[in-house]
């Protein structure tokens, strides 16, 4: 028997004794602003099931494998209390993106930072900013959400690669990361995004201008197509970024319409507005290709997503709900995709005895699955249907509208009376081909599946 054969019997005989746990679907009803709530409540708390930072004992949170789902797991927490009310998880929100935030608040932190991506640390720029944003309150005698979000774009922005390409930010920091020679979407997306919301909260001139050199050089690079809207996965600097991978995400194509409208709704520039346009259709027809229902297509019907490619509609829902308040006339093609997608979620969210959710929404049903990554995504489509009950609260503030968050525009950068760094001397580098080498041997599966994914 061929070894596809014998795992479709096993995979039968798995689904049989899985789908014998069910329990009904989380109740959803898209006119009841209660039932929303309610759902997400539910979803929230599976959710934390699988997050124990805030245990005697752990660190705040860390997630030493996949650092960077802890920036998505409390994207979905900001939303959560701003959506809701509910301050239960707040003083938990807080702590874990303090702790992560690095010496320098740039979070860069010093357990991590030696493997990390620009995505990596990016995504957690975008959860400072949303907190700023949201005006979850700063912490006090820590850093300020704005500055956290200022010293991301710091770090990133002194990292733009001029020597191939004419541009463009690199998917890894580091010489030894696979990925270090490649430029991605969602790297350059996100800065752009952040670069754009920087923009609209501050009204500073160099967040602007920067959100326009980000968006010119990825539309005159592969990664980009102003015409037909396509964005691409990444582009390889070994051949001067000459062509790109083309596999579709729908968080690639996210990253940049949320930007585009932070940047219309901030200067009324019919330059954003074509983009925000072009995006939303091509997001709506590649993503939604089993009627109404948001579908990760590269890998959900083939059953294949990872951890990271679970997130990404999640992410992707909560940027089109911000969307639709940003720019209004988009919301009539927002809003029934958000409906239908909540609903079928709520229909999967029936696993394990305990309202588990799935990862294929379009089912109506769970589908064996169950993690963390479900649980997010299942919380921001649900979180994103608040939007219908908006009286004008919900939309992202900025400094002139209520934002009270603390500026430092240096964050991130050396301060004048911080200790030089001494001189390299030959034990460290020899302590650092050591590391180097541990850190590529020990992280070359988990690269490995990210130039496919992410």
């Amino acid at each position: 028997m061929h070894l596809s054969g014998t795992r479709s019997i096993l995979n039968g005989l798995i689904a049989t004794l899985i789908f014998s746990t069910l329990t009904p679907a989380i109740e959803f009803d898209i006119s009841d602003e209660q039932s929303i709530k309610d759902a997400a409540g539910t979803s929230v708390y599976s959710m934390l099931g699988w997050y124990s930072g805030n245990e005697t004992g752990q660190i705040p949170g860390a997630f030493p494998e996949k650092w960077w789902e802890g920036s998505a797991l409390f994207l979905a927490l900001l939303q959560y209390w701003h959506f809701t009310g509910d301050t239960t998880y707040n003083s938990l929100t807080s702590q874990g993106m303090e702790w992560q935030s690095g010496d320098k608040g740039d979070y860069m932190p010093s357990n991590y930072s030696s493997y990390l991506g620009n995505d990596d640390q990016m995504f957690w720029g975008l959860a400072a900013m949303l907190a700023a944003e949201l005006k979850f309150p700063d912490v006090e005698d820590e850093f300020s959400w704005l500055s956290l979000a200022q010293g991301v774009f710091n770090t990133q922005t002194a990292r733009w690669d001029t020597t191939t390409c004419g541009g463009g930010l690199r998917w890894q920091i580091f010489p030894y990361q696979d990925g270090y020679t490649m430029k991605n979407a969602v790297s350059n997306g996100g800065l752009f995004q952040l670069a754009a919301r920087l923009a609209r909260y501050t009204n500073e001139d160099k967040y602007t201008k920067w959100a326009e050199k980000i968006w010119d050089w990825s539309t005159s690079s592969p990664l980009v197509n102003n015409k037909t809207w396509n964005v691409a996965d990444s582009t390889q600097m070994s051949n001067d970024c000459a062509d790109a991978g083309n596999y579709q995400w729908s968080y690639n194509y996210g990253t940049y319409l949320m930007g585009a409208a932070y940047m219309y709704n901030f200067t009324s520039d019919a330059k954003w507005k074509a983009p925000v346009d072009g995006l939303l259709t091509k997001i709506l027809k590649t993503f939604f290709p089993n009627g109404d229902v948001f579908e990760d297509t590269t890998c959900e019907p083939a059953k294949i997503c990872n951890f990271n490619e679970i997130l990404f509609k999640g992410l992707t829902s909560s940027w089109l709900a911000f969307t639709a308040l940003l720019v209004p006339d988009t919301a009539e093609q927002i809003k029934p995709k958000l409906a239908s997608s909540a609903e079928a979620a709520a229909k999967s969210c029936t696993g394990n005895s305990n309202n588990s959710c799935g990862i294929t929404w379009y089912q109506n049903k769970w589908d064996g699955s169950t993690g963390m990554e479900q649980e997010i995504s299942a919380t921001n489509v649900f979180l994103a249907n608040m939007i219908n009950f908006d009286t004008g609260t919900f939309a992202p503030v900025t400094s002139s509208t209520g934002g009270n968050s603390s500026s430092d525009p240096n964050a991130g950068e050396e301060n004048e009376d911080e200790n030089k760094v001494k001189p390299i001397t030959t034990g460290d580098k020899a302590g650092a081909s050591i590391l180097t080498l541990i850190f590529v041997l020990g992280w070359a599966g988990s690269m490995a599946w990210m130039l496919i994914g992410a």
